[in-house]
């Protein structure tokens, strides 16, 4: 009942929303089991290694629909494994990341997806919408091998460019994949190095039905 809901309040506002040139969002499904044990961002960490895990529990649906229901929804790279391409994604921006989060603390940094929502064909190349990305993270102290702290859930929203913005992008090798590694990077320097952690972007109405 409740994703029915959720589905009829997407095409209400898709239908409201499509002439003013503005965009649908994917709603938030339920996470997987959470098999991590905790971690509480300390001071002074320095990335030693990291490892990404992508539940297959995740559902991918592939339909080409304005508003696609799904935990994983990727159309970025050829039709393929999505739960593979999605962790690789991951392991991009962590690559990135950790040689610029250099303390003094070595730690293992573990990431669990537990929602990855891009844009359908559809989407991508009419009205655009939300990249729709939440997972979770702890970090373990590689001297004891145990975690450190509750383990801590993140919400890194972008803005999802749609029609001639999308292709004028590509344009200028500013892919789907290319801006959420490089955005992704920048949630993980900031959720490391940054008090307070990474502050999610304000998209609007349309990233609030998410968390419906």
């Amino acid at each position: 009942m409740h994703r029915m809901f959720k589905s009829l309040m997407a095409a209400i506002l898709l239908a409201s929303l499509t002439a003013c040139g503005s965009v649908p969002s994917a709603t938030r499904s339920a996470m997987p089991d959470d098999t991590m044990l905790g971690g509480a961002l300390p001071p002074d960490v320095r990335v030693e290694s990291f490892s990404v895990t992508v539940p297959r529990s995740l559902k991918a649906n592939e339909r080409n629909l304005y508003y696609p229901i799904g935990d994983i929804v990727w159309r970025g790279e050829p039709r393929g494994d999505r739960h593979a391409q999605v962790k690789a994604i991951f392991e991009a921006s962590l690559r990135d990341a950790a040689p610029r989060i250099d303390g003094a603390r070595p730690v293992r940094l573990d990431v669990q997806v537990t929602r990855f929502h891009s844009l359908s064909e559809k989407a991508r190349y009419t009205v655009g919408g939300v990249h729709d990305i939440d997972f979770r993270y702890r970090l373990v102290d590689v001297a004891t091998g145990q975690p450190i702290g509750p383990s801590k859930l993140v919400n890194a929203d972008l803005d999802g460019l749609g029609g001639e913005a999308a292709l004028a992008a590509e344009g200028r090798g500013q892919t789907q994949k290319a801006r959420i590694v490089s955005h992704l990077s920048r949630v993980f320097y900031e959720e490391l190095v940054v008090p307070g952690g990474h502050v999610t972007a304000n998209l609007g109405f349309l990233q609030a039905i998410n968390d419906l």
